[in-house]
C-alpha cells in the first residue's frame, strides 16, 4: 500500500527538503518552497510501479479510458442546469455542466454568499444542492437562508472545514449541485500547513474536483482575492477549475458586477449586473439607463454641462451606454495631477498626448480629472473618443448636444480606428433616446443602420471634434519647438543654396 508523506517542494528549481525553510539551498529563491503531498510506493507491485512492469513484460494494463473519434463524442447540453439568473446563465454559457467546477471570486462582503444562496433558492425548484460553508456555522447560514425567503429542503447545509469530509460528502449525497464557501476556509488533514495556505488550497481543490468529475456534480467553489484585486492562493487553482468568475463593485454602491475571467463552456466578454437591495441581488435590466442618470432627461435639449460625453461600449451580447465626467484646472503646483477612476490611467495620458500634439490643446501645466458615472470599470478602446469629448469641452468650456454618442478608438497619430459590434451599439444608443453619433468612417456603410439617426463617419480626432462641437474651429496645428528649429534649419540651408546659385550665375 502506499504511504502518503508531506515534503516541501521548490517552485522553481524542484529542490525537496522535509522541512520548510524559508530560502531554497538550491537555487537560492525566497518563499519558493511550497508543503505537497507525496506517494510512495511501498514495493507491493502497485500503482505507477505495478503498471511498468506490466508494460516491461508486454502484459497491457486494463484501463476504462479509451480513445474515440470525434464524430462519436457526445455534446449534448441539453443536460445544462439553469440558475434562475438569467444573466449569470448567460456567463455561464447557458447555465451550470453538470461535472463543471466553478470558481468565483470577490472582494469580502461584496455578496457572494448572498449571490450563491440565490442561485440555490432557485436550483431547489428541480434539483438538490449541497452548501458546505468552511466559514460560518449551519444556523448562521440559515439566517441568511430565512432572510432571502429560503425554505426548500431540497438545499442541504453542512458546517464543515475538512477537505477529506467534504468531498466524502459529494460521494454519498445524491445532490446535482454544491457549493463550498470557501476552498480558503477549509483543510487537508495530512499537510501541516495552515488552512488558505498554497499546498492546503491546491490539494483541497484537487480532492473537490475528483469527486465533482466523478459524480457528475456541478460544484462552486468561493475564492477570496488579494488586496491588489486578484484572487488569492496559487495560480495554479485558476487552470485547475473549468470557470472563473470575478464578482466586483464597492461595498459603498449598489452596483456589482459579475464578470467571466476564463470558461470553457461559453464566452468570456459577458457579464452580468446585480444591485443589491434588502431583499438580495437583484439582476438590472437596463443597465445604461442606471449609468446614464439624469442624462436621459436631457436628450432633446439644447446644451450639456461642459466636460461630459457618452460613450458606447461593447460587452459580449449587450451593449452598455455610459456617461463620462472630465475637468481640467489650472494649478499652481509643479507637478500636475492624472486622476482617472473607472479607465486605464495609461490609456489616459495617450489620450492626453494625442489632443495636445495633434489637435493643440495645451494640457501638459493642467490637472485633468477623468471618472466614470457609476463606478464601472470600463476597458473598451471604443470609448476614446468619448473622453476625448469630454476632456477637450472642459478645457475649451464648450458642450456638445446631449443627444450625441461617441464610439470610436483613437490612434496616436489622431486618426479614428474601428471597432466591432458597432451596429449594436447604435441601436441601443437609438432605443435610449440618442439621435446622432460619431463613429469611424471605415465602420461604415452598416448593412442594417438605425433608422432616424444621424450617423456621422470621422477619420481624425480633429474631424470628430469638429463634427461634435458646432463652430470649432481647430485650425492649423501649432508646431513644436523641434518642428520649428528644423524648418528654420532646412530655410537656411535652401537660402545659402540660392545665394550660391545667384553668385555662379554672375560669374
Amino acid at each position: 500500500m502506499a504511504k502518503t508523506k508531506t515534503r516541501w517542494i521548490c517552485q522553481q528549481c524542484g529542490f525537496t527538503s522535509m522541512r520548510s525553510l524559508g530560502r531554497c539551498t538550491d537555487c537560492g529563491g525566497w518563499g519558493t518552497l511550497v508543503e505537497e503531498i507525496t506517494h510512495e510506493d511501498d514495493g507491493s507491485k502497485k500503482g505507477f510501479a505495478a503498471r511498468v512492469s506490466q508494460l516491461n513484460t508486454g502484459t497491457r494494463p486494463e484501463s476504462d479510458n479509451k480513445a474515440l473519434p470525434l464524430s462519436e463524442i457526445d455534446t449534448n447540453e441539453s443536460g445544462r442546469i439553469s440558475t434562475g439568473l438569467e444573466g449569470l446563465d448567460e456567463i455561464l454559457g447557458g447555465g451550470l455542466v453538470p461535472g463543471a467546477v466553478i470558481l468565483i471570486a470577490g472582494d469580502p462582503g461584496i455578496g457572494k454568499s448572498t449571490l450563491l444562496m440565490q442561485v440555490a433558492k432557485n436550483l431547489a425548484k428541480t434539483v438538490r444542492v449541497l452548501y458546505i460553508t468552511g466559514e460560518e456555522s449551519a444556523a448562521q447560514v440559515r439566517l441568511r437562508a430565512e432572510r432571502l425567503k429560503v425554505t426548500s429542503d431540497n438545499v442541504l447545509v453542512a458546517a464543515e472545514q475538512n477537505v477529506v469530509n467534504a468531498a466524502d460528502m459529494l460521494y454519498t449525497n445524491d445532490v446535482q449541485v454544491a457549493v463550498v464557501d470557501s476552498i480558503q476556509a477549509v483543510y487537508h488533514p495530512e499537510i501541516s500547513s495552515a488552512a488558505g495556505s498554497v499546498s492546503q488550497v491546491r490539494e483541497g481543490t484537487q480532492l473537490l474536483i475528483h469527486a465533482a468529475k466523478a459524480k457528475n456534480i456541478a460544484t462552486i467553489l468561493v475564492g477570496h482575492v488579494t488586496k491588489d484585486g486578484t484572487i488569492a492562493g496559487p495560480r495554479v487553482l485558476e487552470h485547475m477549475v473549468d470557470v472563473v468568475l470575478q464578482f466586483e463593485g464597492d461595498r459603498t454602491r449598489q452596483l456589482r458586477v459579475l464578470r467571466a475571467i476564463k470558461n470553457r463552456f461559453g464566452s468570456t466578454t459577458e457579464l452580468a449586473l446585480f444591485a443589491m437591495a434588502e431583499s438580495g441581488l437583484a439582476e438590472v435590466d437596463n443597465p445604461s439607463a442606471l449609468f446614464l442618470g439624469d442624462r436621459l432627461a436631457k436628450v432633446g435639449l439644447k446644451q450639456a454641462a461642459s466636460g461630459t460625453a457618452v460613450i458606447a461600449g461593447g460587452e459580449g451580447s449587450r451593449s452598455l451606454l455610459l456617461e463620462v465626467q472630465a475637468l481640467t484646472i489650472s494649478t499652481g503646483n509643479p507637478n500636475v495631477r492624472r486622476v482617472v477612476n473607472g479607465w486605464d490611467y495609461n490609456r489616459l495620458l495617450q489620450l492626453l498626448a494625442v489632443l495636445e500634439k495633434r489637435i493643440g490643446l495645451s494640457l501638459s501645466r493642467l490637472d485633468v480629472y477623468v471618472n466614470m458615472v457609476g463606478g464601472l470599470e470600463f476597458e473598451d478602446p471604443a470609448g476614446d473618443m468619448g473622453i476625448a469629448f469630454a476632456v477637450a469641452t472642459s478645457f475649451l468650456d464648450r458642450s456638445i448636444d446631449p443627444g450625441l454618442v461617441a464610439v470610436g478608438e483613437v490612434g496616436l497619430t489622431g486618426e479614428i480606428r474601428p471597432v466591432h459590434n458597432l451596429g449594436q451599439r447604435l441601436k441601443e444608443a437609438q432605443r435610449l433616446g440618442f439621435n446622432k453619433a460619431i463613429v469611424p468612417k471605415v465602420n461604415l456603410p452598416l448593412q442594417n443602420p438605425p433608422a432616424k439617426m444621424e450617423i456621422i463617419g470621422v477619420e481624425t480626432l480633429a474631424e470628430a471634434l469638429s463634427a461634435a462641437i458646432p463652430g470649432l474651429n481647430l485650425g492649423p496645428k501649432p508646431k513644436t519647438n523641434l518642428e520649428s528649429k528644423s524648418e528654420a534649419t532646412a530655410n537656411s540651408k535652401l537660402d545659402n543654396k540660392a545665394q550660391g546659385a545667384q553668385e555662379k550665375v554672375r560669374q
